[in-house]
């Protein structure tokens, strides 16, 4: 993770003292006199090279991928009849979900596929209720990890979502139900997924969870189709065992970053309630929920409100129903799971850099650098280790730590 300088105002603070440690960082700060100076001083312990998570993209393929993704538009009522799973949309002027679909992911593999090494999975399995049996791009070989494997995989991963059919007669094509659970202890039961890095599921679903044909007998149902008289068991909104199957992928250190896209969580319906309320727990379960703070229902937009026991808008999930707004949910994640540039530290503002490179003191396993081409240089937001210095922070062990130590002092 990228370290932040904090300078503290002395000025403004008088005598500070103390420590705040976060994760593998440590922040120590000192006051200097005069009390017109500041300075900070952070001592950081790099006991190994941030590993590129796994991150596995668990992508719904059911049939309701193929309904507009804007059902209000015109062009998706030829002859006055919305088209659809059953009328094939024409998307060059009537986008559907999966159309949207694709071209975010499209984006999002293209500009952030070396985040991670990524990997694909899809469900259902079949044209009704099949879960997930097979990865359709695994993750790359052993602990490869390097861009060009990364980008290669990620490349992968796009060629195969984009050979998914809108609608065809002799292509994959999205249909059949959702059968959430059951996928998602499919992956989290792959042993690639059970390691020593960070491992992550990205599910990407349109629709309520359903297709459990294990769903308890005499239990309350919440029909996800048009009829569930002959089809109770693979019908009924499949929420608790969807949730049980996020907390099962959690207990292995596996977390869930739930994407609902479409108009099926919209909480003005009681389907769309029911829905939003699903994903937001298995969100919350998966240990990477969208936590917005809130005190009133305004703050938290349209069709959701504030949660006023937990201070947090109800919606926990990250949601989107067009290709600009999954667009921004994938990079609002990209962001939150990217690994940083353990040679980079930056300062909380440009404001609070430094105005040249003598005003910064710099230890590395107790030895003084100074800045040059083979340690450290000043930037305009902070300081970059450089040469065999960033070689040797990259190849830390824990066995063979690098300590190193920054002091940075700044007038007004």
């Amino acid at each position: 993770m990228r370290a932040k300088l904090t300078l503290l105002r002395a000025l403004v603070l008088g005598t500070i003292g103390g420590v705040l440690a976060t994760g593998c960082q440590t922040y120590d700060f000192e006051p200097v006199q005069p009390l017109a100076i500041s300075q900070t001083t952070e001592t950081r312990r790099i006991e190994a090279r941030a590993r590129k998570p796994n991150l596995m993209l668990l992508v719904d393929t059911s049939g309701s991928m193929t309904d507009p993704a804007d059902k209000s538009d015109p062009d998706c009522r030829p002859g006055g009849v919305l088209c659809g799973d059953s009328r094939p949309c024409n998307t060059a002027v009537c986008p559907t979900r999966w159309s949207e679909l694709q071209k975010a992911m499209q984006t999002f593999l293209n500009e952030s596929g070396k985040i991670a090494r990524m990997g694909l999975a899809t469900y259902p399995s079949d044209d009704s209720c099949g879960s997930s049996t097979t990865v359709s791009i695994p993750l790359p070989d052993g602990e490869m990890d390097d861009e060009a494997t990364l980008a290669a995989n990620a490349e992968l991963v796009k060629n195969e979502i984009l050979s998914i059919k809108n609608y065809s007669t002799t292509d994959p094509m999205p249909q059949g139900g959702t059968p959430t659970s059951k996928s998602l202890l499919f992956v989290g039961n792959r042993p690639e997924l059970q390691t020593d890095r960070e491992d992550l599921v990205v599910l990407l679903t349109d629709g309520l969870p359903n297709c459990n044909e294990g769903y308890p007998s005499g239990a309350e149902c919440f029909c996800t189709l048009s009829d569930c008289t002959y089809a109770q068991a693979i019908g009924c909104l499949d929420k608790d065992a969807s949730v049980d199957a996020v907390k099962a992928l959690r207990a292995k250190e596996i977390r869930t970053i739930v994407i609902g896209f479409g108009a099926d969580f919209n909480t003005s319906s009681a389907s769309g309630s029911k829905g939003a309320e699903t994903l937001s727990g298995m969100a919350v379960e998966g240990g990477f929920s969208l936590d917005r703070s809130c005190t009133t229902n305004a703050q938290c937009g349209s069709g959701d409100e504030c949660d006023t026991a937990t201070k947090f808008c109800k919606r926990r999930f990250y949601q989107a129903s067009s290709s600009a707004e999954l667009t921004a949910a994938l990079k609002d994640i990209s962001e939150k799971v990217l690994v940083q540039d353990p040679c980079v530290l930056n300062f909380e503002s440009s404001a609070q850099v430094p105005a040249k490179s003598e005003l910064v003191v710099v230890y590395v396993n107790g030895e003084r650098q100074s800045a040059g081409a083979d340690t450290w240089e000043l930037t305009t937001t902070g300081i970059k280790f450089v040469g065999s210095t960033c070689t040797r922070i990259e190849n830390s062990t824990s066995a063979n730590p690098v300590e190193y130590e920054v002091r940075a002092v700044v007038t007004p």
